[in-house]
């Protein structure tokens, strides 16, 4: 069987290593006699493989100890939820979130604070229909919110943050709070410059069911009454993230995932192929008419990479092309249409080189 070159913005491909591995421990994990998928939780042979995990994740991306490194299930879009939740009990009610909408994820996020307290969109790019981040000083910020949240990279609509924002000296020392999901493990990151980071597994980390959630101590214990026991971070902080059945393969797997990023050399050596990657497409698509990507640059993603055919009329006949040629998932989001390659860390730069290899063949048949 031939491997396709997948660019689903999610679930995504993981990396074959990690598959094999996998595959090779599935009827008996290191002379246990089971697989994972049938240990308890709570058997030194599961926990073994979690503080494994936790262990290499703090060290990948130098989470300071003053963290904690929680292993929830919901996904992206139940943090959304789990986030205000948790941070809101940090202020009299009714508690106001600030907001940097910058695209289809931050706005979900907005949405969903609004349940649960007031929401201030400090800044929007939504009139300039998210091809850009707002520019700092453009931002108006509460003085006494509880927190304030942005996606640092929008998986849809393709804008990515390359800087930390500074925002304590405007909210009297809000914590920010940052939607990580598709770019984490990708580029260095000062962790001590957030509150709370938060990314669901699919993209970067492992398979659909784990989000990862590193919040600094003095943030824990602010729940809502309303937050239920088995998101409230208190309880699953104390109890190392199995307060209830977490999910065990996917940290596993996510474990696995870890264990094949220090191999390569760890995040600064992803960051290196990231930019090596999103340069040739970009390079690719700023050097022809016949495709277009309508991001600004200085705010581009190196993991997800929107581009249209400016005759969409042939965009089955493209998709379908790409499918013959072993890569799959190219079509954009519904809610955008066009195009969109997702080249995550276990996309290798081949796939990209053979994604452009095909945009010239397709644009040289029907330009």
């Amino acid at each position: 069987m031939t491997r396709i070159y997948n660019f689903s913005a999610g679930p995504a491909m993981l990396p074959e290593e990690v598959l094999k591995q996998a595959a090779g421990e599935m009827l008996d994990w290191h002379g246990s006699g089971m697989s994972v998928m049938e240990m308890s939780h709570r058997g030194k042979e599961f926990i073994s493989i979690y503080e494994e995990a936790e262990r290499d994740f703090r060290e990948l991306l130098n989470v300071p100890a003053n963290y904690h490194i929680l292993f929830l299930q919901g996904g992206g879009l139940g943090e959304n939820a789990i986030v205000p939740l948790n941070l809101l009990g940090r202020k009299e009610q009714p508690a106001t979130v600030d907001f940097i909408q910058t695209g289809s994820w931050s706005t979900k996020s907005l949405n969903e604070a609004k349940k649960y307290g007031n929401v201030n969109v400090a800044a929007s790019s939504k009139d300039a229909k998210f091809t850009a981040i707002p520019a700092r000083d453009t931002w108006k910020l509460s003085k006494d919110a509880a927190y304030v949240h942005i996606c640092t990279n929008e998986t849809i609509d393709g804008v990515e943050f390359q800087y930390v924002p500074d925002v304590a000296a405007d909210t009297n020392g809000a914590p920010l709070v940052a939607d990580m999901s598709s770019h984490i493990l990708s580029r260095p990151v000062d962790v001590s410059k957030y509150g709370v980071i938060f990314g669901g597994a699919q993209k970067n980390i492992g398979p659909a069911g784990v989000t990862i959630v590193v919040v600094r101590d003095d943030l824990v214990g602010k729940a809502l009454p309303i937050c239920p026991s088995a998101f409230d971070w208190k309880l699953v902080a104390e109890n190392q993230s199995m307060y209830n059945t977490p999910p065990t393969y996917g940290i596993y797997i996510a474990g696995l995932v870890f264990q094949w990023l220090k191999r390569q050399g760890g995040v600064a050596e992803m960051e290196r192929r990231a930019l090596a990657k999103s340069e040739m497409l970009y390079g690719y698509l700023d050097s022809t008419g016949f495709y277009r990507n309508t991001i600004a640059r200085d705010c581009r993603s190196r993991m997800n990479v929107p581009f249209f055919l400016n005759d969409e009329s042939l965009n089955e006949s493209f998709l379908a092309g790409a499918k013959e040629r072993g890569m799959v998932q190219l079509k954009g989001h519904k809610s955008v249409g066009g195009m969109r390659a997702s080249i995550y860390n276990a996309m290798p730069i081949e796939g990209v080189q053979a994604l452009i290899d095909y945009m010239k063949e397709f644009e040289k048949k029907h330009g």
